[in-house]
């Protein structure tokens, strides 16, 4: 009897020998996240893709979002936000700088102006901007910067009709322009009632 309590108390003591502490650590650090949230305010025909908020971590891409905003009534909401739970991208800073293109209607445009995108421990979106272009003059450009050591953004920019409407528009098929310290792009969206419209994924690097 006591040679099977000697027994039972060594498995016992083998069974809660504790993880080291380092490798606690490593298994709950939980990767940044970028979040897109877009929603239409008029006709939702015009705001395709994937609407609501989405979250994707570490080289994971968002779900494609797709403008489409032409003469029905309405456009999209689009808001960008950092979900950084452990921290670790401290000291970093991503913005979104919002405006009408140079001889184009401003109303098209809505809310311009440089935004940051908020880098939180919850779940948090910036400001939303209003795509609304149609056949008024001109469209918005959409500018990323971003100032970091420890991350940089991919971005794929692309059309599904009359590229014309999709300024610096690259293919769909998983090549990303790069935003970092080096790095700007402009993406200019101008559609209107021509074929198509506009897809756009991201992705945190």
């Amino acid at each position: 009897m006591l040679l099977l309590s000697a027994a039972t108390a060594t498995a016992a003591a083998i069974s809660v020998v504790p993880v080291p502490l380092a490798q606690a650590r490593t298994e709950l650090v939980t990767a940044p996240q970028l979040g897109v949230q877009f929603n239409p305010d008029g006709d939702p025909g015009q705001c395709g893709g994937r609407t609501g908020e989405q979250w994707k971590d570490d080289f994971g891409v968002t779900e494609a979002i797709r403008f489409d905003t032409d003469s029905r009534p309405g456009g999209c909401l689009l808001a960008f936000g950092i979900y950084d739970p452990d921290n670790r991208l401290a000291g970093s800073s991503v913005t979104y700088t919002f405006k009408v293109t140079p001889g184009g209607d401003p109303a098209q445009c809505g809310n311009p102006g440089t935004h940051q995108v908020p880098i939180r421990t919850t779940r948090t979106f910036g400001p939303s901007i209003r795509i609304d272009t149609d056949n008024r003059p001109g469209g918005c450009d959409l500018t990323f910067a971003l100032s970091s050591s420890t991350m940089k953004m991919g971005i794929n920019f692309y059309s599904d009709g009359d590229p014309a409407q999709c300024g610096n528009a690259g293919p769909d098929y998983g090549i990303f322009s790069s935003v970092d310290n080096f790095s700007s792009p402009t993406i200019r969206i101008d559609t209107d009632d021509r074929p198509g419209g506009c897809g756009l994924k991201l992705r945190l690097e």
